[in-house]
């Protein structure tokens, strides 16, 4: 299978390694020729340096014939503008896209493309290993990294409080919030004030 990769962070480079072990062919760009240096040494695909909305940069990669198209960049503006160039004028069948940022998933829904969003996904497995264990406290391996999640109920003397009243241990953060009138409210630095009832969601790098 032909496949091509935009974006050679931690996501493309992992998933191009992967890909390629598995015997598909593999073009990756990326705008950083250095990004390249986190590809495993026995690499056989393809590598092009430049933006992969320029079409030429698209067509030296082989965009052309690929099958499959990732665009994982760290940036969901360029991912997106990839994403439509790939389906309107290259007519790539099955295009993923990595999505940050959760308010702009629905334009890739219009868009008719599979949507990766990391902050979904961490959410539901978070959400999930609580929700099967007794215990409040679980530990989730993300990459190379082991997360520790824990929950505690809000004590009274922080209601009406906003998250940056809490004191947090080293590596610690508020992962967000499970409230009984709303459900989860994932914790993106926005100032929600803290109600009686809430139980807070601490994630910790261990």
């Amino acid at each position: 299978m032909n496949i091509l990769i935009i974006g050679c962070g931690t996501v493309g480079s992992t998933l191009a390694a992967e890909l390629d072990r598995k015997g598909n062919d593999i073009s990756v760009i990326d705008r950083n020729a250095d990004s390249f240096d986190s590809l495993p040494a026995n690499f056989s695909g393809f590598t092009a340096t430049g933006i992969a909305i320029d079409q030429d940069v698209l067509k030296r990669a082989g965009i052309g014939s690929c099958d499959v198209l990732f665009a994982v960049t760290d940036n969901d503006d360029m991912n997106l503008m990839t994403a439509q160039i790939a389906k309107c004028v290259f007519n790539v069948q099955k295009i993923f896209v990595r999505v940050d940022n959760v308010a702009k998933c629905s334009v890739f829904e219009n868009l008719d493309v599979n949507i990766i969003s990391p902050t979904k996904l961490t959410v539901s497995a978070a959400c999930k290993a609580l929700d099967e264990g007794e215990s409040e406290d679980k530990e989730l391996q993300f990459g190379n990294a082991q997360i520790k999640f824990s929950v505690i109920g809000l004590p009274e003397n922080y209601i009406g409080c906003l998250p940056s009243d809490i004191e947090l241990e080293s590596d610690e953060s508020l992962f967000g919030i499970i409230r009984e009138s709303t459900g989860f409210i994932l914790y993106r630095d926005q100032p929600v004030a803290f109600e009686m009832g809430d139980k807070l969601v601490f994630a910790k790098k261990n």
